[in-house]
């Protein structure tokens, strides 16, 4: 169920690598635990997805403002602290991917960790998850 939707402004194209973005953002994913040690995304059901917006308005229009929003929705029955953590570790590699960036662009960034909350349907079809449940 792990998936990490990130929105953005179109000229974000031209200052960084989107896509370098979205392996970083899967590596990380793959390195949180919950308390008991266990990987708190699977590896099979990790998935990045970045998608520029078509239209878009930012702050006043008065500059071409930037805006970049990562949302990572992960499956109920985590707790509060591993919430905290995913959600600190992603910030973490945003920051960091889009450091330079700051120094020459105007530009916000959003970093949102949702809970799937009373999901009624939630049907699965993968050859990925057999190939790490090994």
């Amino acid at each position: 169920m792990p998936h990490c939707v990130i929105l953005y402004t179109p000229n974000v194209d031209a200052m960084t690598d989107m896509g370098g973005l979205c392996r970083s953002l899967a590596d990380a994913m793959l390195t949180v635990l919950d308390e008991a040690g266990k990987q708190v995304f699977p590896t099979g059901g990790t998935r990045v997805l970045a998608y520029p917006a078509a239209h878009y308005a930012v702050a006043d229009g008065k500059g071409d403002y930037a805006f970049v929003y990562v949302n990572v929705r992960m499956g109920t029955g985590r707790s509060d602290a591993v919430k905290q953590k995913a959600g600190d570790t992603l910030l973490e590699v945003v920051k960091k991917h889009f450091a330079q960036v700051f120094d020459q662009n105007l530009i916000g960034i959003t970093v949102q960790v949702d809970e799937s909350p009373g999901q009624v349907y939630d049907a699965k079809h993968s050859t990925l998850h057999p190939l790490f449940n090994k």
